[in-house]
């Protein structure tokens, strides 16, 4: 799951000083595990909150993912509260729900709640999550206490890979992408 990687959650001008570079880390990871997932196959579901205001998604981790990958328009914090968002990600046959994106303290961690409440094992990427300041943080604690796992690209990616040779075969195939699992993303 990408949650709301658009630009009136993560551009320079809404932020403090101090944000922009770690909000432009976390669109980097987000785009680097979105391209891992493409690569082998998991499935993605994009949202986007607020289109109007907020612009479409990050075009890196479209690119990332690719033109078949639904997006969906989320009136709501919780994506678990949006029966075709839902609907999209029951489709996937998954059981786990990584998710990346923004708002932690918000978006990511009510999705995160909603979907262990519906009975999802739910990984947060603590590393392709942010919120402004201390309210990362505050969000990773909320999906914590409410049941979610948290995890970092670099530890998913190896276990979506779960063997040397698939990590060899991947970066081979992928090189911009095995460069990350040497640097975590």
């Amino acid at each position: 799951m990408i949650v709301d990687a658009q630009p009136g959650f993560y551009d320079a001008e809404p932020l403090a000083a101090s944000d922009v570079e770690p909000a432009a880390d976390v669109l980097r990871r987000a785009a680097w595990i979105a391209g891992v997932a493409a690569a082998l196959g998991v499935p993605a579901v994009i949202t986007e909150e607020d289109l109007g205001r907020n612009g479409p998604t990050d075009a890196r981790i479209l690119e990332a993912l690719g033109a078949d990958t639904p997006v969906f328009t989320k009136p709501v914090f919780g994506l678990a509260g949006c029966p075709d968002i839902l609907a999209a990600v029951r489709a996937t046959g998954r059981s786990t729900a990584v998710l990346a994106g923004f708002e932690t303290d918000v978006c990511v961690a009510q999705s995160a709640v909603g979907l262990v409440d519906l009975g999802f094992r739910v990984v947060v990427l603590d590393d392709a999550t942010f919120s402004p300041g201390e309210m990362h943080e505050r969000g990773l604690a909320r999906a914590t206490a409410g049941g979610a796992e948290r995890n970092h690209c670099k530890g998913v990616a190896f276990e979506w890979l779960g063997t040397l040779a698939a990590a060899r075969r991947l970066s081979a195939e992928y090189p911009q992408l095995g460069e990350g699992l040497a640097g975590g993303g």
